[in-house]
């Protein structure tokens, strides 16, 4: 039997931050996205956390657009996603998702950090602008 933790609501910089269980479904199309805004709207986030490893491998794959179809559904609900984890193996096999990541990371709706420490530093530059 698999124990799934909830998604978890915590205040970061005087954001609101839904961050998602590490173990759980994998997050894999617009679908499993539309829920995670569904429950983000219901807690009132602004920042939803999505662990790398809940990202089907497919999202890394640009390709096959799964990444862009799930990024655009936070972004049209005005949700800044933060993917948090090493993907260094999906980065070093791929250098079109090397350069997407870090093109990404210059933007305001879509970032990805290593670390939580890293997002708490993005957000504290981001509550002082």
């Amino acid at each position: 039997m698999v124990i799934v933790m909830p998604e978890t609501l915590s205040l970061i910089q005087g954001f609101r931050v839904l961050s998602c269980a590490p173990n759980g479904e994998p997050i894999k199309d617009e679908r499993a996205a539309t829920d995670l805004v569904g429950e983000a709207w219901g807690q009132r986030a602004e920042v939803i956390v999505i662990p790398a490893e809940r990202l089907d491998d497919a999202f890394f794959q640009l390709r096959t657009r799964v990444a862009g179809d799930i990024m655009q559904k936070f972004t049209t609900y005005r949700l800044l996603l933060v993917i948090v984890g090493d993907i260094s193996r999906h980065t070093a096999a791929s250098s079109a998702l090397r350069d997407f990541v870090h093109e990404t990371n210059q933007g305001d709706h879509v970032w990805f950090v290593s670390g939580l420490e890293h997002l708490d530093e993005r957000l504290a530059r981001r509550a002082g602008a």
